[in-house]
């Protein structure tokens, strides 16, 4: 129970269905004062506070487990690295990965429980993930790196639900957190500004800014501070010669260059991706499969064929895409089931 609305109300559904349920916060911060407050992160004191509310509300015992160390080393250590060796991480992926489906659900199991329910928009039939019927507020996304060993002990009960059924729901339930904002930000930067949380652990590093040919065209502070297809935040003085904005297109951390060019050289059309999932109703695929890829969080979906070669899966996109960034996850969909997942390492 992070303290928000949807694993309130998912919650609230699986007590009444019958089951036996416990609540669960997270303490994710040996100091929680310095994560995200006024209702945009889902562990801070104030969501601790909502989610035991919630709890008493639906009468269901409730507990804290301190998973601080953990959630730093596997998420926090993990986003820094990350973007340390040039690439994008998602953190809220790791976390499910890592904490919620790993670390929780050891321990639940251990203690006699039989499964992890969470207030995910995403549904699970039949052992198959699949998409919420919300489009807009959908999660199988982040939730498509976990195993079909961790999806079989997991319980989804809001991916047949909206967003607005389930706040309808809370409120008619008593619940206080009917109309709690979502939380959108990296929970464990307090006040959002990444490149800054980044430069205490990375330190400052001044490296050049080149185009494609070469030309060094500025300087930056590191290049942990960029992200592929990134356009704002680049201070450079010298236009192009059409006028058109520049965007990243490669972070190279050995060298410390950042190279920017037009929107048209951000396209890609094949993708390697490594450590690959297979969670769906499929095989690997040792011989090309037609299917859709997403290839970032709430991002486009791209019709395309996977095929796995060794330990790397290779994605060739039936139509160009634009700022797809190493350390994504590139999640395979069949229509709306998840098939699979792995991590960007290149593309071209």
């Amino acid at each position: 129970m992070s303290g928000g609305v949807d694993s309130a109300v998912a919650a609230a559904r699986i007590a009444e269905a019958g089951h036996d349920v416990t609540g669960v916060h997270l303490a994710l911060s040996a100091n929680p004062q310095s994560y995200r407050t006024g209702a945009r992160g889902c562990c801070t004191l104030e969501d601790s506070r909502d989610a035991r509310r919630a709890a008493d509300v639906i009468g269901i015992p409730f507990y804290v487990w301190d998973m601080a160390e953990r959630f730093h080393r596997d998420v926090v250590e993990d986003f820094v690295s990350e973007y340390a060796a040039g690439r994008t991480p998602n953190p809220c992926l790791r976390c499910n990965e890592k904490i919620k489906f790993e670390a929780v659900l050891d321990r639940a199991l251990a203690l006699g429980f039989d499964a992890v329910a969470t207030g995910h928009h995403a549904r699970l039939e039949g052992g198959v993930l699949r998409r919420s019927v919300d489009s807009g507020k959908d999660q199988s996304y982040v939730l498509g790196v976990l195993t079909r060993e961790q999806l079989s002990h997991a319980i989804f009960p809001l991916g047949g639900s909206t967003k607005a059924e389930v706040r309808e729901e809370a409120a008619a339930r008593g619940l206080t957190v009917a109309d709690k904002p979502d939380s959108h930000d990296i929970c464990f930067i307090a006040d959002g500004d990444t490149r800054g949380f980044l430069a205490e652990r990375l330190g400052s590093e001044s490296g050049p800014i080149v185009d494609e040919s070469g030309a060094v065209l500025g300087t930056h502070g590191g290049a942990y501070g960029f992200t592929v297809g990134q356009r704002k935040g680049l201070h450079l003085d010298r236009p192009t010669p059409d006028g058109r904005p520049r965007y990243v297109l490669s972070i190279e951390p050995v060298s410390n260059t950042v190279t920017v060019g037009p929107r048209s050289s951000l396209q890609v059309t094949s993708i390697a991706a490594e450590r690959p999932v297979w969670n769906g109703p499929v095989t690997e695929p040792r011989a090309p499969l037609a299917c859709q890829v997403q290839l970032r969080a709430h991002g486009e979906v791209y019709d395309c064929r996977a095929q796995l070669s060794g330990d790397v899966l290779h994605i060739e996109l039936d139509t160009p895409a634009t700022g797809v960034a190493a350390g994504q996850a590139a999640v395979l969909y069949d229509g709306d089931v998840v098939l699979g997942s792995a991590t960007i390492a290149s593309s071209s």
